[in-house]
């Protein structure tokens, strides 16, 4: 037990430390943000924030320490090391009542039993959005709407994974993500790192964390104005247990936030905020699986799975809490498990 609460200590301390190191490389940035166009805005990436995997977003997102398949890419790219066969996933996401399209798939391969690498695509999109600065008449004071034009908006990206096994408990993992964006003419193009680690001291239960933007992610705009993008540091724990041939899964995550969000967030110190994400899932015989959590967001979800050979289905909901005016939130994913 000593030694357990020594290595969850190292982990800790690790990850802090990597945060702070973050938090310097922003304060030194800032100091010349003004001069070189810099600057930092609390939603850059905003679409990448939101997870991925039905099963991991029925769980509310609590999947830090949980991450065992190719959707680990994303929320812990130490948890690909968990994979045995190739792995590839495909994700639908309808938002905001058909008004937003997110799409997501990736493909891990273990290179080793101490080695596994994968790639993660993420695509959202809106389109005809009204651009009315030139449909201003100014005779009548109303916009001509046969002078209004549309035009759409993409933000992309592309996850590189890799990770590896140090001993039976621990493993760590690292990623280097390409973004694009566009709206109507105008794009950016950016590139950020991901450290991850995965500490499992008993058979059952695992610690998780997880460094975003670990040295900031930079977006570069052809307008000339650079955006960076805040480190966000999550720490997860979850425990598996059974009773009988029913299979219980709880989970949860700390979020923690730089980026000056306050009253948004569950708790807050000046620009320091955090969140919590909580979840569990319940399996019967590895077949069916029934999912809740609750979100950082203020988003209550719940879903299901169905495990075939070699195929997973999973669905998950989500609503927010206080406003039904966003409407209802559904993902689709499937991951195929490619070998015996």
């Amino acid at each position: 037990m000593i030694l357990v609460r020594r290595k969850l200590n190292s982990i800790l301390v690790l990850l802090c430390s990597a945060w702070i190191y973050s938090i310097s490389v922003i304060f030194l940035i800032s100091a010349n943000a003004q001069a070189g166009g810099i600057d930092f805005r609390k939603y850059t990436l905003d679409f990448l924030s939101t997870g991925v995997g039905a099963r991991a977003l029925g769980m509310g997102g609590a999947f830090t320490s949980v991450a065992n398949d190719v959707s680990a890419g994303y929320w812990n790219p130490a948890g690909l090391i968990k994979i045995t066969f190739p792995q590839i996933i495909l994700m639908h996401d309808s938002r905001y009542n058909d008004v937003v399209s997110y799409n997501y798939g990736a493909v891990a391969v273990p290179l080793s039993k101490t080695e596994s690498v994968a790639l993660s695509a993420f695509v959202l999109s809106v389109n005809g959005i009204p651009n009315t600065v030139n449909a201003f008449n100014s005779i009548t004071d109303r916009i001509d709407v046969s002078k209004v034009t549309y035009f759409g908006a993409t933000e992309m990206a592309l996850f590189g994974s890799y990770s590896r096994k140090v001993s039976e408990k621990f493993s760590f993992g690292a990623n280097v993500k390409f973004i694009r964006e566009n709206i109507g003419s105008t794009y950016g193009t950016g590139i950020g790192f991901d450290v991850g680690v995965l500490f499992s001291p008993t058979e059952n239960l695992s610690f998780g964390g997880d460094l975003q933007n670990a040295t900031t992610t930079i977006v570069a705009w052809t307008t000339g104005t650079t955006e960076l993008s805040y480190p966000v540091l999550v720490i997860g724990a979850s425990y598996k247990f059974s009773i009988g041939k029913v299979q219980l899964l709880p989970a949860v995550d700390g979020v923690f936030n730089i980026d000056n969000m306050r009253k948004s967030s569950m708790v807050y110190a000046g620009p320091v905020s955090a969140d919590v994400r909580a979840g569990a899932e319940v399996t019967y015989e590895n077949v069916v699986a029934l999912r809740a959590g609750y979100n950082e967001v203020k988003q209550f979800t719940v879903g299901a799975g169905l495990y075939l050979p070699k195929l997973e289905i999973d669905y998950s909901f989500a609503r927010f809490a206080y406003n039904d005016a966003l409407g209802d939130s559904h993902r689709i994913s499937m991951t195929l498990t490619i070998g015996n």
